[in-house]
């Protein structure tokens, strides 16, 4: 539940972190405390609304809540070490970021034992639902935490589930996304073929949407990006997917398993990063697998 005491801090206004600050600005009704280690992006959130602050010390003494939306865990346990260190501390950070599972964990043990709750709250979807404050957002955390940050998360997205304890948010992103990227490879495939057989990528989609094959996948990535050969920077590009399925493969050797499909799926991602995609949108990686691109590279292991 909201308290009307809570000033909230917000650290990483990029892609996604700019419009997810900027919806809590419009809806939450509470004063924000902004930082991002970059002018331009900082400089938006004020135009938003957002108070400034210099630096990660200055947003933790003034926010009680926290909210993180960062590349990586390396980047949220720095960013954690300077909470820890400032004069004042929030009690409740959530990290939105996509993250280690057993480095969050590991993470929310110390900071619960310096009194700071911990939440994990990792997004999926688009930027342009980031936009419109209809992300797909999994979280982690105790039933009590859960219960104060729900109608912030809900300011930031239209679907927000409690997955269960600290972890369990990171554990459905990461396995969402590696669905996704498996799918995305297999349309790719269904695409070439297609092709290769004399029927166009779009009608062929438009098809197989209205059978048994149809998914979220399909009309999304597939029809809007893989049937039309489109693939921009600055939309979920190779690099990120790359580092999602490697979240999911590191999850699968902590628990003993070797995935075939997931680590063939992550390869040609890899492939595609090494021969020039590393900032296309990833569906970019049917370029490898229907032969337009030839990458001369060895045979990963």
């Amino acid at each position: 539940m909201k308290s009307e005491a809570d000033i909230l801090g917000f650290i990483g206004l990029g892609v996604m972190g700019g419009p997810m600050c900027a919806n809590l600005l419009k809806k939450a009704g509470r004063k924000v405390v902004a930082y991002d280690t970059v002018p331009a992006a900082a400089d938006e959130a004020a135009a938003q609304g957002a108070e400034l602050a210099p630096g990660v010390a200055q947003v933790a003494e003034q926010a009680d809540i926290v909210f993180l939306s960062l590349p990586s865990i390396d980047q949220v346990e720095s960013v954690c070490q300077a909470i820890l260190a400032a004069p004042r501390r929030p009690s409740l950070i959530v990290d939105m970021s996509t993250s280690n599972v057993t480095r969050t964990r590991a993470l929310a043990d110390r900071l619960k034992a310096e009194g700071i709750a911990f939440v994990d709250a990792p997004v999926a979807r688009t930027k342009q639902a980031a936009v419109d404050g209809k992300l797909f957002i999994s979280v982690g955390g105790s039933a009590q935490d859960f219960e104060r940050v729900a109608p912030y998360l809900r300011c930031m997205g239209s679907d927000v589930l409690h997955c269960g304890d600290v972890g369990s948010g990171q554990i459905v992103k990461i396995l969402n996304n590696y669905v996704v990227f498996m799918t995305v490879n297999a349309l790719s495939e269904a695409i070439t073929i297609g092709r290769q057989a004399g029927m166009e990528a779009e009608k062929l989609l438009s098809l197989l949407s209205q059978g048994s094959a149809d998914s979220f996948v399909l009309r999304n990535h597939g029809m809007k990006s893989l049937a039309k050969d489109d693939f921009p920077e600055k939309t979920f590009p190779m690099t990120y997917a790359i580092k999602d399925c490697s979240l999911a493969l590191d999850l699968a050797k902590e628990g003993g398993f070797s995935p075939r499909i997931g680590a063939y799926t992550h390869d040609m991602m890899c492939r595609a990063r090494d021969a020039g995609y590393a900032q296309n949108y990833h569906p970019a990686v049917i370029k490898l697998i229907d032969g337009r691109v030839k990458t001369n590279l060895p045979e990963r292991v």
